[in-house]
């Protein structure tokens, strides 16, 4: 089956102001699976709900994917301090379904992290909408501390490696760095399991929220269609 594609009308960027933005869009009515997701992740598409994009802008190249080769990472400091610090956090695999519990940790993360924005005040179905597909080979992964749920990090299981959906947590425990240990934790999961890349999604060096992802190197991005080892400006 040939794969069709269809670039969306330009619309306000979502992370740069003042700019416009488009996507590119795997079609939307064909049969996706995950042999087809983990072949164009590789073109440096991403998974939102059921769709597969990537950005597609005719004024700008802001938005670069970015992967961990995960068998070279080396942790700085602060990221062996953060490791450290969580080490009595267990983790948990579950399917990719419905939780309250979860659902309510989303809750407060969202009000907390992005009050006012357009993912604030969400509803189950827009929270799995958002998450979960119908074809992705997904995991929620449960991050708790003494039993206490601190933190979910949504994951999709690829050929390569996994790619990093979603990661939220409990405000209270933001001293922690929640999300930069669920990246940590992921790095570590993909090397156990044999795979070669751990999937950040877009790097967007302008946006404050999108600027961490070149912290966990050597790190890769995709550029003139094809992988390009770097590291992060001294």
């Amino acid at each position: 089956m040939k794969l069709g594609f269809y670039t969306s009308q330009p619309h306000s960027c979502s992370y740069l102001s003042n700019r416009q933005s488009s996507t590119l869009f795997a079609d939307p009515q064909a049969v996706l699976d995950n042999e087809i997701y983990s072949q164009l992740i590789e073109q440096g598409f991403r998974r939102s709900g059921e769709y597969l994009y990537r950005p597609d802008c005719a004024a700008c190249d802001a938005c670069i994917p970015l992967r961990i080769p995960v068998a070279e990472f080396v942790p700085n400091r602060s990221q062996r301090r953060t490791w450290r610090l969580n080490k009595e956090i267990t983790v948990t695999a579950l399917p990719a379904c419905y939780s309250d519990e979860q659902f309510q940790l989303y809750q407060r993360y969202l009000h907390n992290r992005h009050l006012g924005g357009e993912m604030d005040s969400p509803t189950p179905e827009s929270y799995l909408a958002f998450l979960t597909s119908s074809w992705s080979d997904t995991l929620f992964y449960e991050f708790r501390l003494e039993q206490k749920l601190v933190a979910v990090a949504v994951a999709d299981q690829l050929h390569s490696g996994l790619s990093a959906v979603y990661t939220f947590f409990d405000p209270e425990y933001a001293a922690r760095s929640p999300g930069n240990y669920a990246i940590l934790w992921l790095i570590q999961e993909t090397r156990r399991r044999s795979l070669s890349w751990l999937y950040l999604g877009y790097w967007i060096e302008e946006c404050k929220k999108m600027a961490y992802k070149n912290q966990y190197q050597p790190f890769e991005i995709y550029r003139k269609e094809r992988w390009k080892m770097t590291r992060k400006r001294k």
